[in-house]
């Protein structure tokens, strides 16, 4: 069975784990390899104790509830696994802060996932002051808990073991949750933690003509880290070959906002559910280029409204 954590006074443990060490002078001198090994089990378990009774009990009494308090100590810092390793006091702290991560809504990102996406151009590092991740990093880029993950964790579950490609997993999902926030991580997750699913998710975007939004393609109001799909129609095809960063830039030029009846996006709200698309001044079927000047930001509704009055 194994060995739960038991907290304890900090100072209590130390002063055991103390006398061990000190104690063990003498196991180094004998020619028992076994002997040195078990004398060292009681100072591997002080070890996990003294970290796990840092937060105290009464804060948060399992390792899960200690990762999370550590890092919501420290949001949009980067954290080593060996940290949440101390304060866990267990071995199977990575399961834990995946559970946080996927089933019970922080948005918390590991080095792993932080490099697809910045390979993919969602994610920009330097607003963390450093230039990469460790595999086995760790940030918070939201002190707030999504309460609906469980809802969706279900769903992710439900998809991720059906015999679909990457692509049609991630498109499955997010139609599920559309105008829903959802994180990198669960979108790794349902693509069978796949490498491919940040350009995946891309390709949705910029060759299928879904409209995923992030932070860094459009929706500046969004979480670092998280995507939404904003509608279920895809754009007509001589739409869909618009490059990120002229989207990007477009969006910026023209305020994030409509510029034919100044709908910005934060005037959503459910019984409006429209979105920004760029709209070509000289169509892009007819040899329109995608540039900057001959693209605008029109909202769903004006969008809509100018193809109908061209046909």
């Amino acid at each position: 069975m194994v060995r739960r954590s038991q907290q304890k006074n900090p100072e209590t443990l130390r002063l055991e784990l103390l006398a061990l060490i000190q104690n063990f002078e003498g196991e180094l001198k004998s020619g028992d390899f076994r002997g040195k090994v078990l004398a060292l089990v009681p100072a591997h378990y002080l070890l996990r104790d003294l970290g796990s009774s840092l937060i105290p009990k009464e804060r948060a009494s399992s390792a899960r509830d200690r990762i999370i308090l550590y890092l919501t100590s420290y949001p949009r810092q980067v954290i080593k696994g060996d940290e949440l390793m101390v304060v866990a006091g267990i071995g199977e702290w990575a399961r834990r802060a995946r559970e946080l991560r996927v089933q019970f809504g922080w948005n918390i990102v590991t080095g792993v996932t932080a490099k697809e996406m910045v390979d993919e151009g969602e994610l920009n590092l330097a607003e963390f002051g450093v230039d990469k991740l460790n595999p086995d990093d760790y940030v918070l880029f939201d002190e707030q808990q999504d309460r609906d993950a469980a809802f969706r964790w279900n769903k992710a579950n439900e998809i991720r073991k059906k015999k679909t490609s990457v692509r049609d997993k991630i498109l499955e999902f997010l139609l599920v949750n559309v105008g829903k926030s959802v994180t990198g991580e669960e979108l790794r997750y349902v693509a069978g933690d796949k490498t491919e699913w940040a350009r995946r998710v891309r390709e949705l975007r910029t060759e299928e003509g879904w409209s995923v939004a992030t932070r860094t393609t459009g929706r500046p109001d969004l979480q670092i880290g998280v995507y939404t799909l904003e509608d279920d129609h895809q754009t007509p095809p001589h739409d869909r070959k618009i490059p990120d960063d002229i989207r990007r830039k477009v969006l910026i030029r023209d305020g994030y906002s409509c510029q034919h009846c100044g709908w910005g996006q934060d005037q959503w709200h459910k019984a409006d559910p429209r979105h920004l698309e760029l709209h070509h001044l000289h169509h892009h079927a007819k040899g329109g280029e995608n540039t900057q000047e001959n693209l605008i930001s029109l909202c769903t509704a004006c969008h809509d409204e100018v193809h109908r009055k061209e046909k």
